[in-house]
């Protein structure tokens, strides 16, 4: 199914900036709808007069309308930030909150590092502002327990999922679970800088918390109903690579010839051709936690662009 863009707004067009809504005792969502490119969520916990943040925002302007938001919810500036992941949109804001230790995972800082500011080149018409790169200065592997006041938060690396070094934020206490982009909600999830075997593996995971509140990475706040969806969609994606190899296709003309059904009308779905491509690679042997190589990534996001019939619509 190729998707059209008859409805969407213009690529110029700007989104509202986002808005906090209390989704457990002392923690926030602070969302950015409607959800799609550059978009993300994001999160501030306060207790005892501290505060910490879950990711930032992808722009200047929002990254200095989070710091005000949560300011306005502690009047002392956030001790710390956890960037789930290295993407821009959860990472570029980080500069905005000097005050604060940035935390991730260990390939967090590594690959941020690497990837500088190549994001702002895909939509040079978005105001990015005066951004500055703010890697993670502590880092973890596996686990590590952020305490801020009395509210507990668990970091785990789960994946490779979204990327190689995804972090998800556990709140025992409040059972609220962030998830970065492991869970995008009404948004299509993007697989191609991690792995599609690997999402659904650490979905099994994130069930296993037994969250009653999910604050994904895009998109509504929702429930463990969350899970599902994205599962659903992942499953369906890696049905499509198996006929495409078996009819001897393309990932971009599989995403051609493609029906969706309920996925459908997720936004963003153009993501569908570089999902493919990372199905096609993990059926022909790569394994989960492999990066296809950055020549295979970079014709990956021609094939969108060229299936979207024009760059994807961001609205930061």
């Amino acid at each position: 199914m190729q998707p059209t863009t008859t409805d969407r707004p213009p690529v110029t067009a700007v989104a509202p900036l986002g808005r906090a809504v209390e989704v457990g005792e002392g923690v926030h969502a602070y969302l950015q709808p409607p959800g799609g490119w550059c978009l993300n969520n994001a999160g501030i916990i306060v207790s005892g007069g501290e505060s910490a943040l879950v990711d930032t925002t992808a722009t200047e302007a929002r990254a200095r309308h989070l710091r005000s938001t949560a300011l306005e919810l502690n009047p002392a500036a956030p001790r710390a930030v956890v960037t789930t992941h290295f993407h821009g949109d959860h990472a570029f804001g980080n500069f905005v909150f000097p005050e604060a230790v940035v935390v991730g995972h260990e390939r967090t800082r590594t690959e941020m590092m690497a990837a500088g500011l190549h994001l702002t080149g895909l939509w040079p018409d978005v105001v990015w502002g005066g951004i500055e790169l703010a890697p993670p200065t502590v880092t973890y592997r596996d686990r590590l327990t952020l305490h801020v006041g009395t509210i507990r938060a668990e970091l785990e690396h789960t994946g490779p999922a979204h990327t190689s070094n995804d972090t998800v934020v556990w709140l025992p206490g409040q059972r609220v679970l962030f998830t970065g982009d492991l869970v995008m909600n009404g948004v299509t999830p993007f697989c191609l800088m991690g792995s599609i075997a690997g999402s659904l593996a650490a979905l099994g995971r994130l069930r296993a918390f037994g969250a009653t509140t999910v604050v994904p990475g895009h998109g509504p706040v929702g429930g463990p109903e969350t899970f599902d969806a994205v599962e659903g969609y992942l499953r369906l994606v890696q049905r499509l690579a198996q006929e495409g190899l078996r009819a001897g296709l393309t990932p971009i003309r599989t995403a051609r010839g493609a029906h969706l059904g309920r996925y459908a009308d997720l936004l963003d779905p153009e993501r569908l051709a570089p999902n493919l491509r990372r199905a096609y690679a993990e059926l022909e042997g790569l394994p989960a936690d492999a990066p296809l190589p950055m020549s295979e990534r970079q014709a990956a996001l021609g094939e969108m662009i060229e299936f979207n019939g024009g760059p994807p619509c961001c609205l930061a």
